[in-house]
């Protein structure tokens, strides 16, 4: 007969072998992932200096621009947004933020000749670096950075802190209108306000940049934008953080 101890020696290594090809397999599958993220990742951040390199053409800036990394927008947004004011040529331009999209719709304003960008900006220290920045381009007359402190605001039965927006010009309609603020943790929906806050200002075709439409937040913002405003046209954009551009198409 064949040894119970014998027996329970072999089970004990077929079961140690079956573990360890498990592992295997399991290591082999991570290091497959691991490559698959590394190249998506790579392929990512060409896409973000292909595009960062089209802004320097197309721009013809002689120098640099600040970061385009972390909380900045990044340069495939931006060269979107560019690449409309150029071709579209806005002359009343808004910003929820600033940053170096106020630098990039500036100098889209120079190019073009007419126009003008008015960026809200809530925190008085990102107001300094951006109006620093427009003059080290030589782009104030072509820009103003607003203060405009967060204040609380009733939208639709809601409170949101929200842009003090006195500083805008009055009576003039908003021709391309960028959303980039503000900080999602001042508030769930943070951004929701600009629309029953500026599409009634909005001229015929006048287009919307929002950022960060990949995020939760956004998504519902576009979802309730789309109840609240049909005349507005959505379309997602592939960008690193996800954007959409809204056209105002008014109905006859």
């Amino acid at each position: 007969m064949f040894p119970l101890t014998s027996f329970l020696s072999i089970a004990a290594i077929l079961l140690l072998c079956a573990y360890t090809l498990h592992k295997v397999r399991l290591i082999h599958l991570l290091l497959h992932d691991v490559r698959d993220q590394s190249q998506r990742e790579n392929a990512g951040l060409f896409r973000q200096l292909e595009a960062l390199q089209g802004l320097y053409t197309e721009l013809g800036l002689k120098r640099s621009l600040p970061d385009t990394r972390g909380w900045a927008a990044s340069p495939d947004f931006l060269l979107e947004m560019a690449r409309h004011a150029l071709s579209e040529r806005p002359q009343l331009v808004v910003e929820c933020s600033s940053g170096t999209s106020t630098l990039v719709l500036a100098r889209c304003m120079q190019i073009n000749g007419a126009g003008k960008v008015y960026s809200l900006e809530h925190d008085p220290a990102y107001a300094r670096q951006a109006r620093q920045q427009l003059a080290r381009h030589g782009l104030s007359d072509w820009a103003e950075v607003l203060d405009a402190p967060l204040a609380a605001q009733d939208f639709g039965g809601s409170t949101w802190p929200w842009y003090v927006t006195d500083g805008l010009p009055g009576g003039a309609d908003i021709d391309m209108l960028a959303i980039d603020g503000p900080p999602q943790a001042t508030r769930a929906l943070a951004r929701y306000p600009a629309g029953p806050a500026l599409f009634g200002r909005l001229s015929p075709g006048a287009a919307v940049f929002l950022d960060d439409a990949r995020r939760p937040d956004e998504q519902e913002i576009l979802r309730r934008w789309a109840l609240q405003f049909p005349e507005m046209e959505q379309r997602q954009l592939n960008c690193e953080k996800g954007a959409a551009v809204l056209h105002y198409r008014p109905r006859a």
